[in-house]
């Protein structure tokens, strides 16, 4: 195993190796659910840390099995955001555990979960990146998607963590915790890395539907991969759109989620520590 990680760590680029080498404490390994990370841990531009086990992102997570609930309830994960559209959650309803509260935001993804249009889109793309472009630079619905993330952050109680997700885990959720990690005080290159890091964590899954929509259906690999993964020019799209719209990502913190000088500050005082980690 040992052996098998370190070919890991050579062969991935530089920005992820970390992520593999504390994925041991970063990754909840469950039975019904990939891409299910803690993204406590990172340093801050200050030198502080955010906090473990406080916030969590995933993918869907309609599998879980009673083990992996125990594991949610263990954790004190009592909040749930869900990013996906009606059509995503009719085919795959959540789970979650006794007593928790789930909060529904669908905004951005009402048309999303038809499985028969994407296959249309990707059979005729020439590319992946323009499928996934559009969707990132289109931060519109935004602030309804996500000023309601901050505001649970906000409200949640010190012995409580939240857990936010959308069907892979990767797009809608790799924003949300791109913006989090952001107003917590996180430089852009670590937040790059989280984002990015979901290429090793969905790796099986990934490569078992680029064989079979490569193999049945014809697609193109590249399409494929661009579609199942996710890459540095993305994320980067949506800060630049922001960038473009709102002047600096701060601005847009303050504008568009709620974030102003005093309840940043707040924010950072329930997620951040100044303990070494």
């Amino acid at each position: 195993m040992k052996k098998y990680v370190l070919c890991l760590l050579l062969a991935l680029p530089f920005m992820l190796r970390a992520q593999i080498a504390d994925s041991a404490q970063r990754k909840v390994h469950l039975q019904g659910a990939m891409n299910f990370r803690d993204i406590g841990g990172y340093a801050t531009k200050d030198g502080k840390h955010v906090k473990w086990g406080k916030i969590y992102r995933s993918a869907e997570i309609s599998n879980l099995t009673s083990a992996d609930l125990d594991t949610l309830q263990s954790r004190h994960i009592n909040q749930i955001l869900d990013f996906r559209g009606p059509s995503e959650v009719s085919a795959a309803p959540d789970k979650i555990p006794a007593g928790a509260l789930r909060l529904s935001l669908p905004y951005g993804s009402e048309n999303l979960g038809d499985r028969g249009k994407m296959m249309q889109q990707m059979s005729r793309a020439s590319n992946g990146d323009s499928i996934m472009l559009p969707f990132y630079t289109n931060i519109e619905s935004f602030g309804k998607r996500y000023r309601p993330v901050f505001a649970t952050l906000l409200n949640n109680s010190k012995d409580s963590a939240i857990l936010f997700h959308c069907t892979a885990g990767k797009d809608r959720t790799g924003i949300s915790a791109a913006l989090i990690l952001y107003a917590l005080g996180v430089d852009e290159k670590t937040i790059m890395e989280d984002y990015l890091a979901s290429n090793y964590y969905r790796q099986p899954d990934m490569q078992r539907m680029k064989k079979m929509l490569v193999d049945n259906y014809h697609m193109k690999e590249e399409v494929v991969e661009d579609v199942m993964g996710v890459k540095e020019k993305y994320l980067t799209a949506t800060f630049d759109a922001i960038k473009t719209k709102y002047g600096s990502m701060d601005s847009y913190l303050k504008t568009e989620m709620g974030l102003d000088a005093k309840t940043l500050k707040q924010l950072r005082k329930m997620y951040v520590t100044s303990q070494s980690l």
